[in-house]
């Protein structure tokens, strides 16, 4: 049952609560698939992580770089479809949050904590996303080549009011930008600071 929530003068439908999900099933989904088959093939070929070194090029112009902590770095990657779209990712090769150290997952609920905020900033409203954390399959196999890390894919395009729908040539052919990924990381960052509610 959804609830009412008025911002700025208007009526919202809301959820009482956040959505989350579990996947757990016998076969690796496509996504993960394609994702497994290019982290291994770039693994195969260069000896390392093809994320690792993707964050580590990113880190050299800083560009679509949001937020970065001792142990993460969230941006805005370049392939960007989703007007907001970013990626958190650990600096370390992890191929799980299994794996995260105590300091890893402190930094990650910080940094996790502070790109949220800069959604509810953006448009001064409660910025709805979908947000997937991608890691290795534990299907028994060493996947040592996998890199462990976070999508975001929120909606929104230029205002609160405003929505990006992927139809038509955006989803049998290409799909389009609406800006480029570094316009996009800019004003992200421009919203650095308290949460707008709190202000």
């Amino acid at each position: 049952m959804s609830k009412f929530l008025k911002i700025k003068g208007r009526s919202w439908a809301i959820n009482p609560h956040p959505h989350g999900q579990i996947w757990a099933q016998r076969s690796i989904p496509q996504e993960v698939q394609k994702k497994t088959i290019q982290q291994q093939n770039y693994w195969n070929k260069q000896g390392s992580s093809l994320l690792g070194d993707y964050i580590k090029q990113e880190a050299k112009s800083g560009e679509r770089i949001i937020l970065e902590n001792d142990t993460f770095i969230a941006l805005v990657p370049y392939w960007a479809v989703w007007p907001f779209e970013t990626m958190i990712v650990p600096k370390r090769h992890k191929v799980s949050i299994s794996y995260f150290s105590g300091k890893e997952i402190s930094d990650y609920a910080s940094i996790l904590k502070k790109l949220t905020i800069l959604y509810d900033n953006l448009f001064e409203t409660s910025f709805p996303y979908s947000a997937g954390i991608h890691q290795a399959p534990t299907n028994g196999e060493d996947n040592k080549f996998w890199h462990m890390h976070m999508s975001f894919y929120p909606p929104l395009l230029r205002s609160a009011d405003i929505k990006k729908f992927i139809v038509g040539y955006e989803m049998f052919a290409n799909p389009q930008r609406d800006f480029t990924p570094e316009k996009a990381a800019q004003r992200l960052k421009d919203c650095l600071g308290k949460h707008y509610l709190e202000v």
